[in-house]
């Protein structure tokens, strides 16, 4: 049976106009219904959640702020895993999450990269890795224009006119050399570009030090996914594109590598870390716990409950609860997310994998239109 059709009925009866794919609808269900609920020990989603209890969302995110506090107020000092469970269920309303198109959408995964880098540019290290350029601005265009409440625009200023802000070719050409804006080098362009796409990660020092970095900003272009490029250049093969064939790609080819990862304009500067990975929520990422979500639709801090596809295992699922502490520049829509790995190689492989079809649950403070 159809999960969506008393929803979409109610649509079809008042002739109102059907919901769309980036449309969310939300159905109230009992907590039993969560495929695996019981059998997932949420204490490690617990501890996110507390962590994004400190970084409470915007209220133009969340109508009842008072419900979100009171949610946090009540977390457990201590309990086991039927504990952590009835927190969730006593402050909590579990919500089927669904667009005009299904309730199933697509979950990709990421992890903390390790590269091997240097606080000085030589042959052996060259590609730069840049911190937030002090000329780069952000406009927030609701500011200016009520009806585009929401939406930014990056750039600098140069001659008394407002302009973008250079691309990932510009910047890698050079645009930003000279600038003081260099924060590490490493050995390798392509770890380089996937630890923009990660958005965070390590870089290990030849003395066996360990800087940890995290997402800074961004130049605002748009993020462009060069797996599709190279689907449509016949570079790659459909249902053979992942993280390490892309990387086996570009090594095997450095004389289109610069060309193609330039396809994607959008570019990312980093700042260093005292400890873990960082998300969009400045909260330390907790893996096989944080969420990457589009937070047009998600709220950040929010529980959400996933049935997702194995990467790994054909026909088993992952069904746990996470916690939205991040973003991403290709996670749009409503049903839509990025599962945090975590760092290390092990995180690597199932990351580079993961494009599992996935149901999502957000969990709601109560009281909370």
């Amino acid at each position: 049976m159809n999960r969506l059709a008393p929803l979409l009925a109610v649509f079809w009866l008042c002739g109102c106009a059907m919901p769309s794919q980036e449309m969310l609808l939300l159905e109230p269900v009992p907590f039993f219904a969560l495929p695996g609920w019981g059998g997932d020990c949420p204490l490690s989603a617990l501890a996110a959640f507390q962590a994004s209890c400190a970084k409470l969302p915007a209220s133009s995110e969340v109508a009842d702020m008072a419900a979100w506090r009171q949610a946090c107020a009540n977390l457990p000092a201590d309990a086991d895993c039927s504990g952590v469970r009835a927190f969730f269920e006593e402050n909590f309303e579990a919500k089927a999450m669904a667009t005009g198109g299904g309730d199933t959408g697509l979950l990709t995964g990421y992890y903390e990269p390790e590269l091997r880098g240097s606080r000085e540019k030589s042959a052996a290290f060259p590609v730069p890795l840049h911190c937030l350029p002090g000329d780069m601005v952000a406009a927030e265009l609701g500011d200016f224009l009520p009806d585009l409440a929401g939406r930014k625009i990056t750039g600098h200023v140069e001659g008394g006119r407002f302009l973008p802000y250079p691309s990932r070719a510009d910047i890698v050409s050079g645009a930003l050399d000279g600038k003081g804006y260099e924060l590490l080098y490493v050995d390798d362009a392509a770890d380089a570009f996937f630890l923009q796409v990660q958005g965070s990660g390590r870089v290990v020092l030849a003395d066996g030090s360990v800087v940890r970095l995290g997402y800074a900003g961004q130049n605002g272009r748009a993020y462009t996914a060069i797996g599709r490029e190279l689907l449509a250049r016949g570079e790659l093969k459909p249902g053979g594109v992942s993280m390490q064939s892309i990387k086996d790609w570009l090594r095997a080819n450095p004389e289109k590598a610069d060309e193609v990862m330039n396809t994607n304009l959008s570019y990312v500067f980093f700042r260093e870390l005292p400890g873990g990975a960082v998300g969009a929520q400045n909260v330390e990422l907790t893996p096989l716990r944080s969420l990457a979500v589009d937070r047009k639709h998600v709220p950040l801090g929010l529980p959400v409950f996933i049935e997702a596809e194995d990467p790994l295992v054909s026909g088993a699922h992952i069904r746990r609860l996470m916690v939205a502490q991040d973003t991403g520049g290709a996670i749009k829509g409503p049903l839509r997310g990025d599962f945090f790995w975590g760092p290390g190689m092990r995180a690597e492989a199932r990351a580079g994998v993961m494009k599992s079809q996935t149901r999502f649950w957000l969990l709601t403070p109560k009281s909370l239109p």
